[in-house]
């Protein structure tokens, strides 16, 4: 039985790179099944994803191989097995829509990943843990104690073999420095076309000054608050007859397909960084 593979790369453009990546899985044993391209014509940059099959060389071989073809084009590039689903830590506080949608999701079989942990900084999720038996950990947050706390769960992470980190509402800002570690390994979800509506009940402020649209946003994790590589936005529509409640319920049902999306993506190896900004091959 083949094994199958996602190869993501990326490099500047040139002539023959599809030629060159088809040759060489055709070289290896290798048959494509999916592949797409993108050419960046501000930047000169290329993208290709391309899924496969192949039996005839180990998974080590073919990173060895690839190394090798790889260098003249100066690529970077990754090869992932599929075989497994993506091992996932999710890191929730008290508002738990997000959370449940991605485990009803996983436990459907509509998202790839293996749910090894969820990090709290309340309780109130615990029991939910326990019913999908997946480890809950409980660690509150305060100012004297933020690094001792990261310092743990990074821990928790690392010890989990986790290739993604979703912040599913995790209210509690991380450091620059555990952004760097989680660097394009960690998705955010917030509420977004909510101009200036920071901070807390940003939907009391929305319904106060009478919005037209609110929406969300699911982006990569960096050290500049709310401001890392986008992957997925979608809004809903709001009249004047739309209560508090009703905005709230809107946007959490908005905040919950975003992400899933966004985690559905990641988890297939179809997102590739583009300096700032994302490139997704659907």
């Amino acid at each position: 039985m083949n094994d199958a593979y996602v190869l993501t790369l990326s490099c500047p453009d040139r002539k023959g790179i599809v030629h060159a990546v088809s040759g060489f899985l055709l070289q290896h044993g290798g048959n494509i099944e999916e592949a797409a391209q993108y050419n960046d014509h501000d930047t000169g940059l290329f993208f290709m994803r391309v899924q496969f099959a192949c039996g005839q060389l180990s998974h080590e071989a073919l990173q060895a191989h690839l190394g090798a073809f790889a260098e003249p084009f100066q690529m970077r590039w990754k090869l992932h097995a599929t075989t497994q689903p993506m091992r996932t830590v999710i890191m929730v506080s008290k508002e738990g829509h997000c959370l449940n949608d991605l485990l009803f999701r996983c436990k459907s079989g509509l998202l790839p990943l293996d749910v090894r942990a969820i990090v709290s900084n309340h309780r109130a999720f615990y029991q939910l843990a326990a019913s999908y038996n997946i480890a809950f950990h409980h660690l509150p947050v305060t100012a004297a104690t933020r690094a001792q706390v990261e310092a743990r769960q990074l821990e928790i992470i690392e010890a989990e073999g986790a290739e993604l980190v979703v912040l599913a509402r995790y209210m509690q800002i991380l450091s620059h420095d555990l952004c760097t570690r989680l660097a394009g390994r960690a998705i955010n979800i917030h509420h977004s076309f909510l101009p200036s509506f920071k901070g807390a009940r940003p939907y009391y402020q929305a319904h106060d000054r009478g919005v037209k649209l609110i929406g969300a946003t699911a982006h990569y994790v960096t050290g500049d608050l709310d401001e890392g590589p986008i992957i997925e936005q979608d809004v809903a529509r709001a009249d004047h007859s739309k209560t508090v409640d009703d905005l709230t319920a809107m946007g959490r049902d908005t905040e919950s397909q975003v992400l899933a999306r966004a985690v559905k993506w990641h988890s297939e190896h179809r997102v590739l960084l583009n300096g700032h900004k994302t490139v997704i091959f659907k």
